[in-house]
């Protein structure tokens, strides 16, 4: 949805305006059996900046709330101080697809199933066991991601894969102090706050090293901030999420 989201947004500012920023609140479950509708609100049409509210309904009842913000490009000082973490290269790890296959006669009995069904990302991450491990464990995660397939030249498309996968694994960095798999079922979760801010333009079909911690948990919530870094270093987006998670009973 959030994917989705961006898109319809993008559609109604002009060219020359790609989205900066992205905030969304998960109102209520959805189903993929249903039809989303997208409802597009132009808040604010400026000389640089746009903004626009996007809903997203099923059976016309609201499931997500966002709102996307445009700037065109424009020259201002700059600076990065946020280093890429010293991981291993992508060739030098397992596809997550394979650890989990390894493991999937003993944890498809409860592993959610959005975790065993094929993707269309291909995900390495610098410690492979994470997503099932229930040692407690510090929290942080970094994984490197890409799309399975060519995509179009389009800065737009390549900012919508990015903002997918900007959502799939942020949550689970919160359980790895307290021993809990969300691949073996250990939790119920839900994300209920996304936020993603674009800094520079980045191909997603191209090795993405995403790098996350935890600050907080506590009250069935968790609060999680991640960091998209390009192969060579380059800092081109930040993500923050809080999530709902319970113990499965």
């Amino acid at each position: 949805m959030i994917a989705q989201a961006l898109v319809a947004a993008q559609a109604s500012v002009p060219e020359d305006r790609p989205a900066h920023s992205l905030h969304a609140y998960f109102l209520r479950g959805g189903s993929e059996e249903l039809d989303i509708e997208y409802r597009v609100e132009r808040g604010f049409d400026g000389g640089t900046f746009a903004n626009r509210r996007v809903i997203a309904l099923q059976e016309d009842r609201q499931i997500l709330a966002s709102s996307v913000s445009f700037q065109r490009r424009e020259e201002g000082p700059a600076h990065q101080a946020a280093a890429m973490p010293d991981v291993p290269p992508p060739e030098d790890l397992e596809p997550e697809d394979a650890v989990l296959d390894r493991y999937r006669a003993e944890i498809e009995a409860r592993a959610p199933r959005i975790i065993l069904r094929p993707r269309p990302i291909e995900v390495r991450a610098a410690d492979p066991t994470g997503l099932l491990s229930r040692k407690p464990a510090l929290p942080e995660q970094h994984l490197w991601f890409r799309a399975r397939a060519p995509l179009p030249d389009d800065p737009k498309v390549h900012r919508a894969v990015l903002a997918y996968f900007s959502d799939m694994r942020l949550m689970a960095t919160c359980l790895l102090p307290h021993g809990l798999a969300f691949a073996r079922g250990d939790v119920r979760g839900a994300s209920l706050d996304h936020a993603l801010w674009f800094h520079a333009d980045a191909r997603a079909d191209d090795w993405l090293l995403y790098s996350m911690t935890s600050p907080w948990s506590g009250h069935a919530r968790g609060l999680n901030f991640g960091r998209i870094f390009t192969r060579d270093g380059q800092l081109v987006a930040s993500t923050a999420q809080e999530g709902m998670f319970r113990r499965a009973r």
